[in-house]
């Protein structure tokens, strides 16, 4: 059977009920890594976690991780289930989320590098590209020393928290809401087979953690697969139907939905790199979907959430939705600053198109080099 998007032959109902199931199983990957934190004990926990004290290295981390994952999906939620196991505090947790923000802009800069030898359009592509990069990096810049000084985004995730718990069940009771029930079963099916194998508390934890971590990996790729699949050829049709009118508020609303769709910011980013590069959309056309795919990613970090008991795996991925909304108020909502991750992103297009070299000094520099030195110097 081909796999070809436009030669798909199973029936879109069929993937979508796939994505059910794997969401299943994302959601309870994430409950398996939670309880593997809670096998391991404090001690052990404590000890893995006490050179990322530091929030800077947190950030720093935060980055590193999702470019060696290629998914800031992965690296959010796996943040909610350390934050719900207790083992990351909540202010580590925070840089850590806005690092996975701008880690996962690597994915649509490499996608421009298949422009390279095409001067004007690699030009474009690697604008469009890297405005994703600089509004992250921007955001950051503000929201990061904002947070650190007033926990403003922390303050008001709790509150959101304390809303929302009462409705999703949160530390009511043992059993906890209807999702959390429902996805302990496969991780108590598997507790209760290693605890047969007379596994103790410290290999039980090892391999719930591994469990987790490979249902939360497997999950999230196959259901950005499956629903990349459903939504072939109505990704840029919506887009060009949109952007045929200005783009705007609706452009936001396209990329928050597309990017919630298929679970991954990176697959709506990197559809805009070659429609900007063949000059059919301008750059300050495309910033708005851009900012709207990093609304939607969001989403993956709040569905990790209701898998978690502990409130505080909520207020992690409602620290990461406020962070994103605070982004697109700053840097799009007001006039004086909506060109400015523009204008960066185009001088540096400039400067790479006359170097080509310099494109490899920026990605290694920035997604590799300066989160190492970043973690060795902050810890």
């Amino acid at each position: 059977m081909s796999t070809e998007p436009g030669r798909d032959r199973v029936p879109p109902w069929v993937r979508v009920l796939l994505v059910l199931i794997l969401l299943y199983l994302f959601l309870a990957g994430v409950k398996a890594l939670e309880s593997g934190i809670r096998e391991f004990g404090e001690d052990l926990t404590d000890s893995l976690f006490e050179r990322v004290s530091n929030p800077l290295a947190g950030l720093f981390v935060g980055i590193l991780a999702t470019v060696l994952v290629q998914s800031s999906s992965v690296t959010t939620s796996t943040i909610v289930g350390l934050v719900g196991g207790g083992v990351l505090p909540i202010e580590v947790a925070v840089p850590m989320v806005m690092g996975a923000n701008i880690g996962t802009t690597v994915t649509n800069t490499l996608a421009s590098l298949g422009f390279l030898r095409r001067t004007d359009e690699f030009r474009r592509a690697f604008a469009g590209a890297t405005m994703h990069d600089f509004f992250n990096i921007c955001n950051v810049v503000v929201m990061l020393p904002f947070e650190l000084l007033t926990r403003g985004l922390t303050k008001i995730a709790q509150r959101m928290a304390d809303l929302l718990g009462g409705v999703l069940s949160f530390g009511h009771g043992e059993s906890g809401g209807l999702v959390q029930t429902a996805v302990k079963a496969p991780v108590r099916l598997f507790e209760s087979l290693l605890d047969r194998l007379g596994c103790g508390d410290s290999v039980t934890g090892a391999l719930l953690l591994v469990f987790g971590l490979g249902l939360i990996f497997l999950a999230l790729a196959y259901i950005t697969r499956n629903m990349k699949l459903v939504m072939a050829g109505r990704i840029e049709r919506s887009l060009n139907a949109v952007l045929a009118k200005g783009g705007g508020a609706a452009a936001i609303v396209i990329g928050m939905i597309v990017t919630a769709a298929v679970q991954s910011s990176s697959i709506t980013t990197s559809v805009l790199v070659p429609m900007i590069a063949a000059g059919v959309l301008t750059l300050r056309n495309a910033y708005p979907v851009t900012l709207g795919a990093n609304v939607g990613t969001t989403i993956t970090a709040l569905l990790a959430s209701l898998a978690i008991e502990n409130p505080a795996g909520l207020v992690i991925a409602l620290v990461h939705l406020l962070f994103n909304l605070s982004g697109l108020l700053v840097w799009y909502v007001i006039p004086g600053l909506r060109g400015i991750p523009l204008a960066l992103a185009e001088r540096l297009a400039f400067v790479a198109e006359k170097r080509k070299s310099f494109v490899v000094v920026y990605v290694v520099g920035v997604f590799v080099i300066i989160p190492l030195v970043g973690v060795l110097v902050f810890q």
